[in-house]
């Protein structure tokens, strides 16, 4: 299984592109900051993560500190990369 699901901040949003196939594709940066428990203990956690969206969800108006809610899938950038890249499949807005 391979499912991520992450609360975070958008920090970045890159230009629209398409790939080839002529889907629209939208890379954008997480901030994510939690405490989370973890051997009895709290954890102050903090990352920045790469993430995409690939189809219509990729047209949605996003902007940078945008709170949302994601769930997702890991995969490499692209076969010549390691870095891991969050392929977001569900898109949600967290209003505080």
């Amino acid at each position: 299984m391979n499912t991520l699901v992450i609360a975070a901040t958008i920090q970045a949003i890159e230009t629209l592109r398409y790939t080839p196939a002529g889907l629209p594709l939208l890379r954008l940066q997480l901030q994510h900051d939690s405490e989370q428990q973890e051997a009895g203990m709290n954890r102050k956690v903090q990352c920045v993560l790469p993430a995409v969206l690939i189809g219509e969800k990729a047209n949605l108006p996003l902007q940078s500190g945008d709170q949302i809610k994601v769930k997702g899938f890991l995969a490499q950038r692209s076969a010549k990369s390691t870095q891991v890249v969050l392929h977001i499949q569900e898109l949600q807005r967290i209003q505080y």
